[in-house]
């Protein structure tokens, strides 16, 4: 019963890893600072808030495969 596990496991990374593309792509190409600040570039602040976002849910993402791991393999040493 341990090979589905793991299969699920390397299933729902995917899933994640192509869901958390779609989103910063989504979220990340709509971020324009544009007239709050007076230095320049401007395209420089925004893509420091880019990054930001895209490194938080690079961690948001790695916490969630370690819980969904942690839960695979600890429900395969109880059987």
């Amino acid at each position: 019963m341990k090979g589905p596990q793991i299969f699920l496991f390397i299933f729902i990374m995917w899933i994640l890893i192509i869901a958390g593309c779609v989103l910063l792509v989504t979220i990340s190409e709509s971020i324009k600072i544009q007239g709050y600040l007076t230095l320049e570039p401007p395209l420089f602040y925004s893509s420091i808030v880019k990054a930001i976002i895209a490194i938080t849910f690079v961690a948001i993402w790695i916490y969630v495969l370690s819980k969904i791991k942690n839960w695979i393999f600890h429900r395969q040493i109880k059987h």
